[in-house]
């Protein structure tokens, strides 16, 4: 197992609330990393952690380490512009820019100069498209706006325009969730065949799809990380009697 991101005694906090407390956990690239809990439980917290995203929250502070690659995020020499290049972000609602799709996927690359010329980007926009599973649909129509596109295919397009600055991890925050089933079921589809590529962390509430999509399952409950192991014995034989009772709807 490759480990890409790893956190250790990490606790954060907003203010005087704390909203984690001492969590450990790694990601890896082989596996979609599921992170499952009721809601306030520290899940997208963590996932926020993961590429510095709380830097902008008033009165936010992390304990711990997470490193990446074995490199601390926090230490004074990393580019924060760099780290999230390379640890990119889905939100739970698709949020296009207002621009065309094409411009959508190449704004990435232009920013960090990841592309020389016309034809470098065309080539990047086409790649990161066909992997976000949205080349076909928006081919012939690259000079439309991206919030023209249905629910869907915008959050694809989100997922094409991470892709498009070649990150190492992946970030989903309730990826699904603004979505109806049949788009649903294509991004689940998209996240099996991004595994192996990318370091993939989901924070979802649907069960059935931390089932489907994820290898390793965490749970999280008030802030702590209760058990983390392989989606399967998660599921099927939970040692925490909490995580049993989520799991079987007892709460949530």
């Amino acid at each position: 197992m490759t480990v890409k991101m790893s956190a250790r005694h990490v606790s954060a906090y907003y203010g005087d609330l704390r909203a984690l407390d001492d969590v450990s956990i790694d990601i890896d690239t082989q596996h979609v990393t599921a992170l499952i809990g009721p809601s306030g439980c520290g899940k997208s917290t963590l996932l926020r952690l993961l590429n510095r995203m709380n830097d902008a929250v008033p009165g936010a502070r992390v304990e711990g380490s997470i490193e990446l690659d074995g490199q601390d995020i926090h230490a004074r020499d990393m580019d924060v512009v760099e780290l999230r290049a390379r640890v990119g972000m889905v939100f739970q609602k698709p949020n296009p820019f207002p621009k065309s799709i094409y411009d959508n996927v190449a704004y990435g690359p232009r920013i960090h100069g990841l592309a020389r010329g016309r034809g470098e980007l065309d080539a990047v926009v086409e790649t990161s498209l066909r992997r976000a599973g949205l080349w076909d649909e928006v081919k012939d129509r690259l000079d439309d706006r991206g919030t023209a596109l249905s629910g869907g295919q915008q959050q694809r397009l989100c997922i094409a325009r991470a892709l498009a600055v070649d990150p190492e991890v992946i970030l989903m925050d309730e990826p699904c969730s603004a979505l109806d089933p049949i788009a649903t079921a294509r991004i689940e589809e998209l996240i099996g065949a991004l595994r192996g590529r990318y370091a993939i962390a989901i924070v979802t509430h649907n069960m059935q799809q931390a089932a489907r999509v994820s290898q390793r399952t965490a749970f999280f409950y008030a802030g702590r990380l209760v058990e983390y192991g392989d989606t399967s014995d998660i599921f099927t034989n939970p040692r925490a009697t909490s995580t049993k009772d989520y799991i079987t709807g007892r709460y949530g």
